[in-house]
């Protein structure tokens, strides 16, 4: 059987290897591992699917297949790049904006400005995520440009509005400096979140005190962050900026090829995210971490097996071979954490979990692996 490297797959097919690596994912082409760790394909599977020509239908019963091709993030078994940059290496030495300029714009800025937001006051009660889509409907109606789809002014409305959702968090509005927020609901004043001041003094730690991630620590976290965990809280939004056609990253493409304003579309994607199977996935996760620090790691998984049938936070179907996502993330969250009772507990449960399976961790345990470890809300793995 003679196999082939995937850029040759893909030049078969007429695709392009982010499109050949959507197949793989939904069932239409078999994925091989070489000895080399890159991936090979048979290439009469290959033959066969050129001459039937781009499949309109998955061969996986009752699923939807959409191939759609981009420039933004390409995904292998291994890896993830946005626009050509490995967004692994990324998320340890760029902050959140400098990636998201990168996806707007295509260009990796070398530096990165404060970004400027808009604090809405929030009615008491109101949850961290719920805060997101008040924030983002407040700024759309005052907005007198909201239907400017010119780039720069998308790419502007995106800046504020990003750092108007964490500046209007809910908790911790006692951290901020320079806002002030209204005993009343729909009044916005306008002013500058806070800059976060961490008691490391490396450059790296000086880059990210002022970031998006920095500000939402003062928002959310409930002490004074140990040197690091800023950093890995920059690099789970840097490793979650893009994933190929997430749920909610269809339905706010879907919105945006209706021409709906900027807000509209972070509204659909708001509305998407919502719920156990994706955003909410790591609450689950947390839920059972909490349990194991009280009760055990046994006895939490236990539970999470009879009660959902499954171990939440385990298995990717685009990474058979485990999310380099929750590699990286878990890896720093063990530098930073060090030998600390949370990252005990984190490590218990996937001791046991797989001793006896094969799935390794995903991106939503360790969103909840950070949330336990620095003491973030419950909800901090859908927020974030």
């Amino acid at each position: 059987m003679a196999m082939l490297t995937a850029d040759a797959a893909a030049t078969r097919l007429g695709i392009k290897v982010e499109s050949l690596y959507a197949y793989v994912s939904r069932g239409l082409i078999e994925r091989h591992l070489g000895t080399d760790g890159r991936s090979r394909f048979d290439d009469r599977s290959v033959e066969a699917l050129a001459r039937r020509g781009r499949p309109r239908i998955s061969s996986r019963q009752s699923s939807l297949n959409l191939l759609i091709e981009t420039h933004l993030t390409s995904i292998d078994s291994h890896h993830i790049y946005y626009r050509g940059h490995d967004a692994l290496a990324l998320a340890g030495t760029h902050t959140f904006e400098q990636v998201a300029e990168l996806l707007w714009s295509g260009r990796l800025p070398l530096h990165d400005a404060p970004w400027a937001g808009t604090v809405v006051p929030m009615a008491d009660g109101i949850g961290l995520t719920d805060s997101l889509a008040i924030t983002t409907a407040t700024l759309a109606a005052a907005d007198p440009q909201r239907a400017n789809l010119d780039p720069l002014a998308v790419a502007g409305a995106a800046r504020h509005l990003i750092a108007s959702m964490v500046a209007s968090l809910p908790h911790g509005v006692t951290n901020f400096q320079g806002a002030t927020r209204q005993v009343t609901t729909g009044h916005v004043t306008t002013g500058h979140a806070s800059q976060l001041t961490v008691s490391d003094s490396s450059s790296r730690h000086r880059r990210v005190r002022r970031s998006i991630a920095g500000t939402l620590w003062a928002a959310v976290g409930r002490q004074r962050a140990q040197p690091g965990m800023v950093e890995v809280v920059n690099a789970a939004l840097v490793l979650l900026a893009d994933h190929e056609l997430a749920a909610s990253t269809l339905a706010a493409r879907v919105a945006a090829s209706t021409r709906a304003d900027p807000y509209s579309v972070v509204a659909a994607g708001l509305g998407t995210i919502n719920g156990p199977l994706h955003g909410g996935a790591s609450l689950l996760v947390r839920d059972m971490l909490t349990e194991a620090s009280a009760s055990g790691a046994n006895q939490a998984v236990a539970h999470a097996l009879r009660s959902w049938g499954r171990v939440p936070g385990f298995g990717q179907k685009l990474y058979p071979d485990g999310d380099p996502r929750a590699v990286v993330l878990l890896r720093m969250l063990h530098q930073v954490a060090g030998k600390t009772r949370a990252m005990a507990t984190v490590d218990a449960v996937l001791d046991v979990y797989q001793e006896r399976s094969d799935h390794r961790p995903n991106i939503d345990f360790a969103l909840a692996a950070l949330g336990l470890a620095a003491k973030l809300p419950p909800e901090s793995g859908e927020l974030i």
